[in-house]
């Protein structure tokens, strides 16, 4: 058998420099580095169905130095998976192996790895997964010693501990060498497993290139219970080769042909060696739990209400009808009022602590096994966790967000706290769904959908509570709008959604006081948003837009809207933008939404200041004749 993986982990390598010296660019060192670790693993330890790769007993791997993809390639080759001219089409356009590796093309692998520091959260999800849904499966994940400088590791250190997740083994490639030197502790592997140790893990130090010390070294972390493992394998960079070995520069960094020649020589050459990767043993088939119906929560008009309380309100009936349903928060579920799952199912619950980088990416690894996975902290806060955010999408993750407490009108707590800049940072992400209700009933009926929505949604709420304007029975279709305010003398559109619409209301009364008539749309659907709507009302107000957002005036409420007019079908309408340009402080909500010119008195003076000002966009004028809208109710 020694002799076998000896030739495995040889072909591995051979590989690895086959497929990037055809590529021209990429990662042969990392991946030589690492390649006795994979062998042993895929031989031996990993049990998974690559003609099933999704089905729920498989083990997981997660390659979390995703840049030393070339190596899982090359064992993917080795199992049958993929034959040898796909494993040199690396890094080509169109390649399924792409230069880290990614689900959207490849359904081999689990998640997109290559921003360095998250495998292992992701790990922790996959675990905690298996372990609701009483799986045999076990994660292993496959680290680079310089992401150990990484913040979010040692969050996922803590939370498997905390967790208790025997069935995750972390697997450290100690090279020695990162990308432009040594790592910040090099060689010294005793320290790596200290600090694992500290964090509640079993945690063992390995001789990364001694076959038989792998194979001892997994073999213990699969009799380990009650604590994760973490493996310290001190290995060399570029091992094989003498010409690289060990050596700086070498870093993300193809051979040339006459290099990778000598290199498969030296190597002893060529393989064609093929591995029976083991599948798991049959565990309970796979019965996704029946869906019970829906019992959404029901408000009134005499009702004020936060839609942050909704949330929680919503979340606890989805998790009900949906057993698939979990919740992850930040350590304010009573705040956010995930707390409300929680109580009713505590299984389903996860307290992630102060560590949203973790919890995001914990969440990814939940959602890839098949969980609805319901995010929640302050908007604020999810900033942090924007990097584990965008690679959940390029993970082709279903992860729901959930962002409280944004705005000025948050008052007294201050800037550190308000989420002012959350729209733009979730409208950039690839395929989001941006949603921002301003009223109970609005925000259950989009949380109902949100639930079976796949990609990255956001739900914007907030702290205050607020009148309920619509009936339970409502409709609110994403990527649609609310007209709730229009005549046929009306001078301007006001655009606005969550707290601002509410102002906006107000500024309606106010106006109509003075004989002045507006159109109010409420904008609950910032992406994808209502193009139809925007424009007919641009049209129908001679190309005037007002828009009153509680956010900063880049890329949020106002862009959203103005992206309904880029494509050339419509003339650009004259659009006035209120929304929060100077750093806010400490004060009541009223005040706080005044002085940041946001507020009902401010949109008053902005309709006023653009009801004379003549169009020069070539918007014409729509004919007078519509119906009023309907009330809210």
């Amino acid at each position: 058998m020694a002799d076998a993986l000896a030739e495995l982990a040889a072909q591995l390598r051979v590989d690895s420099i086959r497929a990037t010296t055809a590529a021209g660019s990429g990662h042969p060192s990392s991946s030589m580095s690492a390649a006795d670790i994979v062998a042993v693993l895929f031989q031996k330890y990993l049990r998974f169905d690559f003609q099933h790769p999704h089905a729920p007993d498989n083990d997981r791997f997660v390659l979390s130095k995703g840049h030393a993809c070339p190596v899982l390639y090359a064992a993917f080759k080795a199992a049958g998976a993929i034959d040898d001219a796909e494993l040199l089409s690396l890094r080509q356009l169109g390649s399924r192996l792409e230069g880290h590796p990614n689900p959207h093309v490849l359904p081999l692998v689990d998640v997109a790895t290559g921003s360095l520091g998250q495998g292992l959260a992701i790990g922790v999800g996959m675990a905690l997964a298996s372990r609701l849904d009483q799986r045999p499966s076990r994660v292993y994940v496959m680290m680079g010693d310089s992401e150990m400088a990484e913040g979010s590791v040692w969050e996922a250190f803590d939370k498997a501990s905390h967790y208790k997740l025997d069935g995750l083994c972390a697997l450290i490639d100690m090279n020695r060498l990162g990308q432009t030197g040594e790592t910040e502790l090099g060689w010294n592997g005793e320290a790596y497993a200290a600090r694992a140790r500290a964090f509640g893990w079993h945690a063992l130090t390995v001789d990364g290139h001694d076959l038989e010390a792998i194979d001892h070294a997994l073999a213990a972390a699969l009799a380990t219970t009650g604590q994760p493992t973490c493996l310290v394998f001190k290995t060399e960079k570029g091992h094989g080769y003498s010409l690289i070995a060990n050596q700086e520069g070498w870093h993300g960094k193809a051979l040339s042909k006459d290099q990778a020649r000598d290199a498969i020589q030296e190597l002893g050459g060529e393989r064609h060696v093929r591995i029976d990767v083991k599948k798991p043993e049959a565990g309970r088939p796979e019965k996704k739990p029946a869906a019970a119906p829906l019992k959404l929560p029901r408000y009134t008009a005499d009702e004020k209400v936060a839609t942050r309380k909704v949330y929680g309100d919503a979340l606890r009936a989805l998790s009900d009808a949906h057993p698939e349903v979990i919740a992850l928060d930040a350590e304010v579920s009573n705040s956010t009022f995930s707390e409300e799952l929680r109580e009713a199912h505590p299984q389903r619950y996860f307290e992630m602590y102060i560590a949203e980088q973790n919890m995001v990416a914990t969440g990814v690894g939940m959602a890839v096994l098949g969980k609805r996975v319901f995010v929640s902290t302050f908007a604020a806060f999810l900033t942090r966790a924007y990097d584990q955010i965008r690679m959940a999408a390029v993970s082709n993750a279903t992860l729901h967000l959930c962002g409280s407490h944004a705005g000025v009108s948050i008052g007294e707590d201050g800037p550190s706290q308000m989420g002012l800049e959350d729209l733009a940072m979730m409208r950039a992400v690839c395929d989001s769904t941006v949603l921002y209700p301003c009223d109970a009933n609005q925000t259950a009926r989009l949380m109902a959908q949100l639930v079976d929505r796949p990609g990255i949604s956001y739900l914007r709420t907030t702290r205050a509570k607020t009148p309920v304007l619509y009936a339970a029975s409502e409709e609110f279709p994403i990527g649609g709008s609310k007209v709730l305010r229009r005549s046929d003398r009306d001078v301007a559109t006001v655009v606005a959604a969550g707290i601002t619409l509410h102002e906006a209301l107000e500024a309606h009364a106010r106006l109509q006081d003075q004989g002045i008539s507006v159109c109010v749309i409420d904008l609950y659907s910032v992406k994808p948003v209502d193009t139809k709507t925007l424009r007919q009302a641009a049209r129908e107000t001679q190309g005037r837009l007002v828009v009153v957002e509680d956010h900063w005036a880049e890329g949020g409420l106002a862009d959203a809207v103005l992206e309904a007019f880029t494509d050339g079908a419509e003339p650009l309408p004259t659009v006035k933008r209120l929304a929060v340009r100077k750093m806010p402080g400490s004060g009541k909500p009223e005040e706080l939404l005044n002085a940041a010119g946001i507020d009902a008195q401010h949109i008053v003076q902005a309709v006023l200041a653009m009801k004379d000002t003549s169009v020069s966009t070539g918007a014409p004028e729509a004919p007078r004749k519509r119906p009023p809208a309907r009330p809210a109710h």
